[in-house]
């Protein structure tokens, strides 16, 4: 199931981020009192009474000049801002009071029939605020909403309006055994070439343009006997090198595709190396517990001889260090070298991360790791680890009961890790390991 998506819009310098800040719990955008700041877009999960949302702070929408409408290009980024929220909040400033761009952007909110929220920010007296709220009503979103989002004023309020407008909950209607597979990666690196490779047909359309896949697609289709879902997610591009707005929001529609996602093909571009924006990308499927499988795509341009797959294997492993456990699939999605073996190894990573370990094993192991390295004591007080038990799958997650958690330090929970993996493989699959004061049973 995807989160739902609530945009914050408005003018610049009306406290978006600010009030972005206050509703995920923290200072997660630059604030700064200047007009136009957060210029990349900013995207969070939140939750409220719970229910789960995805929230977009975005930049202000601005005007060429005073006389003429939205400039094209804002124009274009509050279509697509506004395209993609299940909630808009328009913020508006409660000191300055409305201006024409605040009048300029209702209009246009209004034509855009999504579900908005008019928010007033910077309002410190509610009780003044009242006996003028009727200057805002001729915005014609209904009763603003007052809040002080630098002191937090009336944020639970905002939040349960939030919450009430949110679509209803839609759970996915494919079927449990069916795994779903996102193809993610930055833009031209051949993911599309590569769906379609996979599907043996075109369906999806393939360009050299970069960004030309703009949805997030759902393709059905059987292997081996098995149903999958193929979701070819929007190419995901370094924010500060995005010069398509469109391109800003194909970012969402990527993220929101892992979220629903079992496994996810990491799309690498053999001519190109491990970027740094690969490593954010592979990172978000990582800290979603999805499982990994890295394909090196056109292979076939590399000039290669006997020891090239081994040094690009070796350094895509030291710049990828964090996803050691996932495996490699090197493949030319253009003349299909090696794309058949993807799907035996999304079947394999599928088993590996719905493998469950008896407790009595796990335990009769834990036994022998902890003699052969015994924990490490920190201020005379020495680690014990009591027993463990495996909470759940996709992830694998495990619980140690221990004497105390913060005895526990990186270097011991590495070794555990890789004595679960050395035993029980989990391979393509992060390893989740939670560590519990016994009487927390």
């Amino acid at each position: 199931m995807s989160k739902p998506v609530v945009a914050i819009v408005g003018r610049p310098n009306v406290g978006k981020s600010t009030l972005f800040n206050r509703l995920v719990g923290g200072l997660v955008a630059i604030v700064e009192d200047t007009p136009g700041v957060t210029r990349d877009r900013l995207y969070f999960d939140s939750e409220w009474l719970g229910r789960k949302f995805t929230l977009i702070d975005t930049g202000g929408i601005e005007f060429k000049d005073k006389t003429t409408p939205l400039s094209s290009q804002m124009k274009q980024q509050a279509e697509i801002a506004v395209s993609e929220a299940d909630v808009v909040l328009f913020l508006v400033d409660g000191k300055t009071g409305l201006t024409p761009d605040d009048e300029q952007i209702a209009r246009y909110l209004r034509k855009a029939g999504k579900p908005v929220l008019l928010v007033v920010n910077k309002v410190e007296n509610f009780s003044i605020f009242k006996a003028e709220a009727h200057e805002y009503l001729t915005l014609g979103f209904g009763e603003p909403l007052p809040i002080s989002a630098v002191h937090g004023l009336n944020i639970g309020e905002l939040l349960d309006a939030v919450v009430s407008r949110l679509p209803q909950e839609n759970f996915e209607e494919y079927d449990p055994d069916v795994i779903k597979v996102a193809v993610i990666g930055r833009p031209n690196v051949g993911k599309s070439s590569l769906v379609n490779m996979l599907l043996g047909e075109e369906r999806v359309i393939v360009s050299d343009i970069p960004g030309t896949t703009r949805d997030a697609i759902d393709t059905p289709f059987s292997y081996e006997g098995r149903n999958y879902i193929l979701i070819d997610t929007a190419g995901i591009r370094r924010k500060k090198k995005i010069m398509e707005v469109t391109e800003n929001y194909s970012v969402i529609r990527s993220f929101r595709a892992v979220d629903r996602a079992d496994i996810v093909l990491m799309v690498l571009d053999a001519t190109e190396g491990v970027t740094d924006q690969d490593k954010r990308i592979v990172g978000y499927a990582h800290e979603k517990g999805k499982g990994l499988i890295l394909v090196i795509n056109k292979w076939d341009l590399i000039v290669k001889d006997d020891k090239t797959l081994n040094k690009f294997e070796k350094n895509l492993r030291e710049e990828l260090a964090f996803v050691d456990y996932a495996p490699t699939q090197f493949v030319s999605a253009k003349t299909g070298q090696r794309v058949n073996k993807i799907m035996e190894l999304v079947e394999f990573v599928a088993e590996q991360t719905s493998r469950r370990v008896l407790t009595s094993t796990l335990n009769s192991l834990l036994r022998e790791w902890v003699h052969l390295n015994p924990p490490p004591s920190d201020k005379g007080k020495r680690l014990k680890v009591f027993y463990a038990t495996q909470k759940s799958v996709q992830p694998p997650t495990f619980i140690f009961f221990v004497n105390d958690p913060e005895l526990v330090h990186f270097s011991y929970r590495r070794y555990l890790e890789n004595q679960i993996r050395k035993n029980f493989g989990f391979e393509g699959s992060p390893i989740r390991l939670i560590m519990k004061r016994r009487d927390e049973e």
